[in-house]
């Protein structure tokens, strides 16, 4: 078939058990279905096996992360569009043809992603994607539906075909020629921005992200690592300078660096004052790996196209949200966004 919607599963027994029923009731006419076992430890193969008998497993040999662990599966699925879904996503009737449609009708289009809304609030856009993904000058990820932890109720003010800066991973359509040419995720990165990387890279290479309104899932979040954690702390910040330091045009580098490690110190002391010790020193220890890794982080960018800064968010979106209340993508001023 010509598209593939593969599931890393890690540990997601509960989810494949609830989610796949639907996905294989609305997607199975269209597409083959993959799930790509990241080594769990419980008896997701076991249960897929003797439940599913018709899904084909790919096991991988150990847990090398979301990035590392679609790079290892997707070197063995054939196709010509790759969907990559989180476990704990429920998928809707006629959820599949019409982003496929809209990247058949645009060569151009290197990925896009759906509507992403709550399953727990099915009102809401959900965290991880909602209507779309864009940056700050900074490298400070937000989304249209979703700004911070503050989450828009979907009135439908995001029905209408959109460019983005990122495609969430949650639920990423991508093109698997061009996944295979850029190398696919950055699996440095190991969990957590590797889209945000990617789909920057795909921009360089002159492609468009894109957001398709006619689609909608329903998606849970935090199913790995949950929304308040340290562990999340680190990899944030660890892999959002990897992001900046890999894709930033020359021209912006120093004074994007210099402004972030003020912020990062800012941000380092409000965590040691309000969550405690443990999200400082993920702060800290951020930095550090970040560091210790420079050298192979300066040969990748060396071997990257760099274009413009176009449709990044050209003011501080931490302070537009914290200090001026713009807790919706509409607050935002349009001219701000550079072209």
């Amino acid at each position: 078939m010509r598209i593939a919607v593969v599931i890393l599963n890690w540990n997601g027994k509960k989810y494949l058990e609830k989610f796949l029923p639907p996905l294989i009731e609305f997607s199975s006419a269209e597409a083959e279905i993959v799930v790509a076992d990241n080594a769990s430890t419980d008896d997701s193969v076991t249960f897929l096996e003797k439940q599913f008998p018709e899904i084909r497993i790919i096991r991988n040999t150990h847990n090398s992360g979301f990035a590392g662990g679609y790079n290892e599966a997707l070197k063995q699925v054939e196709a010509e569009y790759f969907i990559l879904l989180n476990s704990d996503i429920e998928v809707t009737r006629d959820w599949l043809s019409p982003v496929i449609r809209m990247m058949d009708e645009d060569p151009m289009i290197g990925a896009c992603q759906p509507k992403i809304r709550s399953y727990t609030n099915p009102a809401s856009f959900e965290y991880a994607g909602a209507a779309g993904g864009f940056i700050d000058k900074y490298g400070y990820p937000f989304c249209r539906g979703r700004m911070f932890l503050s989450l828009e109720e979907d009135h439908g003010q995001y029905d209408t075909p959109a460019e983005i800066f990122w495609a969430t991973g949650a639920c990423i359509f991508v093109r698997a020629g061009l996944y295979h040419r850029l190398g696919g995720f950055d699996a440095d990165f190991f969990a957590h921005m590797e889209e945000i990387d990617f789909c920057w890279r795909l921009k360089n290479e002159g492609y468009k992200i894109m957001y398709c309104p006619d689609s909608t899932v329903f998606h849970i979040g935090g199913g790995t690592l949950p929304k308040i954690s340290w562990r999340k702390t680190y990899y944030n910040f660890r892999n959002n300078f990897f992001l900046l330091y890999k894709n930033l045009p020359d021209n912006l580098l120093f004074e994007v660096f210099s402004k972030r490690l003020i912020l990062d110190a800012i941000a380092a002391m409000k965590f040691l004052f309000t969550a405690g010790f443990k999200d400082f020193w993920a702060v800290v220890k951020a930095h550090l790996s970040f560091y210790s890794t420079l050298g192979r982080t300066r040969k990748k960018r060396r071997l990257l196209k760099h274009g413009p800064m176009v449709n990044v968010y050209g003011k501080n979106i931490v302070f537009e949200y914290f200090l001026r209340g713009k807790r919706k993508f509409s607050d935002l001023d349009p001219a701000k966004f550079m072209k």
